[in-house]
């Protein structure tokens, strides 16, 4: 089992939602988070003054999947969270040791 953390621009939360469930994961996390990476945040101009913005409004996704998920789910994810300028966002993949269903005390795969 795998933990897949995805990293994207807010306005592609739709496209990517969409296109996991088209390939079959039926559930997922979001969170509203902020951060930076290569493009290290921008400037902005407010009532004439110009500021700094370091951190930028992201949007993270975790989805826990099988094993043989993963390689549709990278695909899926790429594609529609593709705009091809700079902030497009990462995807991590790391390894689930367990998993349990807290309502039916389901283990593992089965709780996916």
């Amino acid at each position: 089992m795998k933990l897949v953390t995805v990293i994207i621009k807010p306005f592609k939360l739709e496209d990517v939602r969409e296109a996991l469930s088209s390939i079959g994961i039926q559930g997922l996390t979001v969170t509203e988070v902020k951060g930076f990476g290569r493009q290290k945040g921008h400037a902005e101009l407010y009532r004439g003054a110009e500021y700094s913005v370091n951190f930028l409004p992201k949007v993270k996704i975790d989805i826990a999947m099988t094993d043989e998920q993963v390689d549709n789910a990278i695909a899926a994810i790429t594609e529609a969270a593709y705009t091809g300028k700079i902030g497009d966002g990462k995807i991590f993949v790391t390894e689930l040791q367990r998993v349990v269903r807290i309502r039916t005390g389901e283990t593992d795969e089965g709780a996916l």
